[in-house]
């Protein structure tokens, strides 16, 4: 049996545009998510053997593309109250803002949220709703399942972090979309 486009190049036609490999799915599986979202959160700390509730606010906004070939994001997050989870766990930031792009199947992103290091989280489709998200740095691993849910006026986000190979922390997001 012979591949087919072993090296799998999309053949680009007579337009001069470079050899891509666009996931339309993908770029459209995005655009639902911009808005502002309310994200009620649980989080489950290994370490301490304690479970938090939080409320935070996630905005997600389409930035003017600088390729006509990938698709850039902000993400900025803020907590609806003051909570002292933050005090009591100076790793998570209490508020931030993050840029990444889509390139293929892959999140480049310009820092993740529990270091300020740059890096790439590897996608996976499971289907027209949801998306799997694998990240590696700074001795970190996480696993993040995102699903839209009701015509994406709802997600579900729960997020696995393993730390040097040990499960350290759980988190469980449901999200309300508040302004498309």
């Amino acid at each position: 049996m012979v591949a087919i486009n072993q090296k799998k190049i999309l053949n680009s036609g007579n337009n001069n545009s470079p050899d891509i490999s666009l996931n339309s799915n993908l770029k459209r599986w995005f655009s639902r998510n911009i808005g502002l979202w309310k994200s009620n959160r649980t989080y489950f700390l290994d370490e301490e053997q304690k479970t938090y509730n939080l409320c935070m606010n996630i905005n997600i906004q389409a930035l003017e593309n600088e390729s006509e070939w990938e698709s850039h994001y902000k993400f900025t997050w803020y907590p609806e109250k003051k909570y002292n989870f933050f005090e009591a766990n100076p790793q998570y930031k209490e508020r931030g803002e993050m840029h990444a792009f889509l390139r293929g199947h892959q999140l480049i992103r310009e820092n993740f949220y529990l270091s300020n290091e740059e890096g790439i989280s590897n996608i996976k489709q499971v289907d027209e709703h949801e998306m799997i998200f694998e990240s590696s740095y700074a001795n970190w691993y996480i696993l993040e399942h995102t699903r839209l849910v009701d015509s994406d006026n709802y997600r579900f986000r729960v997020i696995y972090s393993w730390n040097k190979n040990k499960l350290k922390i759980v988190e469980n997001h449901h999200e309300i979309k508040i302004i498309k």
